[in-house]
């Protein structure tokens, strides 16, 4: 079912704006934006190269004057006195005087249709009611009559005043972003009421503001209206482009909200820049909208920032996720998806109450966002490439501590059972040290001696660090690192407690110390503590891969396989070079006896990765080991077979040690296997020299033997070797002599 409203003339919905299916723009009236235009050539644009949208074609605003009415409880006069109130069943009244200042005041429009402003533009049409002032439609007579858009915002009761506001203001038409509406003139206009009037002259956007939108969205009678999660965060994107812009030129928004960002065919815009003022870290005249302000307090004590701009933003964007609507092929939203829990966290931080725990800039919260908008779109084809990395350096460590190994030699010397499975679960000492170093602060005082410093030890690494004399956090965090890789957890702490009180007051909204007091607890196996300081990590950097593999390892620890499934598979689906959340995932598989399921994920991992050879041999292993749950198929055992006889081993000789470990392995279940009857037959078993043509116990017998006697050459040690050759006399065939 489409829009119910009704489709005018012009093939226009006179409730949505949409154009509707199967009617054209006509050629008569107002000439309709040249980008519009463009737009309606393709069907979508892309944002950040992530997120396709759709281009849309609006009709244009018809809004009339007299539906535009002030809300009572924004009525005052120019003293502050409430006024223009109905009492007693009587409508308040749009026009007057105020009963106790006498001061004039009006409601409505002051402009009307064919007023001409600074002998320039000509009203059309009243648009809307703004935060300060009303909007107009206008034709700007000396460019061809194109349509502008005026925005009243200053009063003055003398021209000198007005004057020097609109010098001010001046710095408004400098501005030049793709996002931001662009402001092209300042006029000015004597009100009879108001008296002097300023108003902002901008382009005239053809769309619908993100309140119109989500307001559409949650229309269950507009079910061709949507707004996916994956389009909040591209809109969230496009808007803080449009902030770090004015940031980065001393400026603030100040009034961030739905109302004030517009959807046009093909660009998201930031509009009225009424608000717009001087980082001066004051906050008297500031203009914003109750619910999407900070504190009171807050602008008393640090004054409007970039941090208060950016609060709004967060704001504005949980407002548009409780209207949100499903967006198809995106998995990642789902409402049980870990994507939407990091989203949570990076509104969460957004509008933290503490200033200091707040993204510190747009660019640093832009980063995040991109973060989390690329795990909601995860598991695409574009997972062949790795994720560019943000706040952490790749790490060439795999979390395995054998899985993808083949066995070592004393695995058949060791008396220990070797029928009991070993997963190759990864010790937390060898997670602490194998898991992604955070990238160097580059304002850190010791960044550019740090970055030259290259150490193959880390005690030398401790030693270099003793001559940089800088005071410096980053200094202290590499110490911190160099003494758990030398298992000196007390140095360590001692390290780690002098880059907090270098940050000082900032030590507790500083992720960094967070994550190293993770890693020391790791190395001491405090699995709960680890978690919590990387649960800490993931809040404030909800957009990065690393703290969420450090969770899933800890819930692994903890026994919650769910839990653990649920950070591996994001972190997986995501980039598929973390081979460290694959082998996660295909031990919890293989804990639940399902050999299948731990196979495909490791040949997920692609031929392009580091760890593309481990992964093939783990899954040689899986295929061919006694698990809890028993012994593998024949048809896995032959499966097993097949895939040996491609690993690249022994640098590509087809005769070697680790071929012949991994070939004596799997004998040994094969003898297992022929010898029970519950399980299967030596007939199932592929005849080859694996196994023997044909197959039976004796011939495996044969063959196993072989194998030890192989492996007993690789000893180093006589004692080795007659353990070994007791091994290979053991399961030969019995024989008459």
């Amino acid at each position: 079912m489409g829009c119910t409203g009704t489709v005018g003339g012009a093939g226009f919905c006179d409730h949505c704006g949409r154009l509707q299916a199967g009617t054209s723009v006509p050629g008569g009236g107002p000439q309709r934006p040249a980008a519009a235009s463009r737009a309606m050539l393709r069907d979508s644009w892309t944002v950040a190269g992530l997120v396709s949208l759709p281009v849309l074609t609006f009709a244009p605003d018809r809004a009339t004057t007299h539906l535009l009415r002030v809300p009572e409880e924004a009525r005052f006069c120019g003293q502050g006195h409430p006024v223009g109130r109905s009492r007693a069943g009587r409508p308040g009244l749009d026009e007057g005087s105020c009963p106790r200042c006498r001061t004039r005041f009006s409601f409505l429009p002051g402009l009307r249709p064919g007023d001409v402003v600074a002998d320039r533009y000509q009203v059309v049409r009243c648009l809307a009611r703004g935060g300060q002032g009303w909007i107009y439609l206008a034709r700007d007579g000396h460019q061809d009559d194109i349509e502008v858009a005026l925005k009243g915002v200053l009063h003055a009761n003398d021209e000198k005043a007005l004057a020097a506001a609109v010098q001010e203001r001046q710095f408004l038409n400098s501005l030049d972003h793709p996002n931001i509406v662009r402001s092209i003139d300042f006029a000015t206009h004597d009100d009879p009421v108001a008296g002097p009037t300023g108003y902002i002259v901008m382009d005239y956007l053809d769309g619908m503001s993100l309140r119109r939108l989500l307001t559409a969205a949650k229309d269950p009678a507009q079910p061709d209206v949507s707004l996916p999660l994956d389009h909040i965060l591209a809109y969230g994107h496009e808007i803080l482009a449009a902030l770090d812009y004015l940031h980065r030129r001393g400026l603030l928004y100040t009034d961030m909200k739905p109302d004030n960002v517009m959807r046009t065919a093909d660009r998201i815009k930031v509009i009225d820049l009424g608000g717009v003022r001087r980082d001066d870290r004051g906050f008297a005249g500031l203009v914003g909208s109750p619910d999407f302000l900070v504190s009171l307090e807050e602008l008393q004590t640090q004054g409007a920032s970039a941090r208060s701009d950016l609060f709004a933003l967060g704001k504005t964007l949980a407002e548009l996720f409780r209207h949100r609507t499903p967006g198809p092929d995106t998995p990642g939203a789902a409402h049980d998806a870990l994507g939407v829990e990091s989203f949570r966290r990076l509104v969460a931080r957004a509008t933290h109450l503490d200033w200091h725990r707040r993204f510190a800039s747009a660019g640093e919260m832009s980063e995040q966002l991109l973060g989390v908008l690329r795990e909601i779109l995860s598991g695409g084809p574009d997972r062949q490439q790795p994720e560019p990395v943000s706040l952490f350096l790749p790490s060439a460590r795999l979390l395995d501590a054998g899985l993808g190994l083949v066995p070592p030699l004393h695995t058949w010397i060791a008396e220990e059972d070797r029928a009991v499975w070993d997963d190759g679960r990864p010790s937390a000492r060898l997670v602490a040290l194998g898991l992604p170093v955070p990238r160097p602060d580059p304002d850190d005082p010791a960044a550019g001696e740090l970055g030259t410093v290259e150490a193959p030890d880390p005690q030398s690494l401790l030693n270099k660090l003793a001559t940089v004399v800088q005071t410096s956090v980053e200094v202290e965090l590499s110490r911190c690192r160099a003494h758990l890789e030398l298992a000196d957890p007390r140095s360590a702490a001692a390290a780690l407690a002098a880059a907090a009180r270098i940050l000082d007051v900032r030590a507790d909204a500083d992720w960094r110390l967070a994550w190293h007091r993770a890693l020391l607890a790791l190395t001491g196996d405090r699995i709960d503590e680890a978690a919590r300081q990387f649960d800490a990590v993931y809040a404030d950097i909800p957009g990065e891969i690393a703290p969420k593999l450090a969770l899933g390892y800890c819930a692994e620890r903890n026994g919650d396989a769910p839990v653990a499934a649920r950070y591996y598979a994001a972190v997986w689906r995501r980039d598929a070079f973390q081979a460290g959340a694959a082998f996660g995932l295909a031990r919890l598989r293989l804990g639940a006896n399902d050999r299948a399921g731990a196979v495909a994920i490791l040949d997920e991992v692609p031929a392009l990765s580091r760890h593309h050879d481990t992964a093939r041999i783990a899954a040689v292993r899986v295929l061919s080991s006694r698990l809890p749950g028993g012994l593998p198929t024949a048809s896995e055992l032959n499966h097993a077979v097949r895939r040996l006889a491609t690993l690249h081993l022994d640098g590509g000789e087809r005769h070697g040690e680790a071929r012949d470990r991994l070939t004596a392995a799997i004998r040994e279940v094969a003898l297992d296997l022929v010898r029970s009857s519950a399980d299967a037959d030596a007939a199932d078993l592929a005849r080859g020299p694996l196994f023997g043509e044909p197959p039976t116990e004796r011939g495996v017998r044969e063959l196993l033997g072989r194998s030890y006697r192989a492996l007993a050459q690789q000893a180093h040690h006589a004692e080795d070797h007659n353990v070994l050759i007791d091994r290979a006399n053991a399961v030969r065939p019995r024989t008459r002599w």
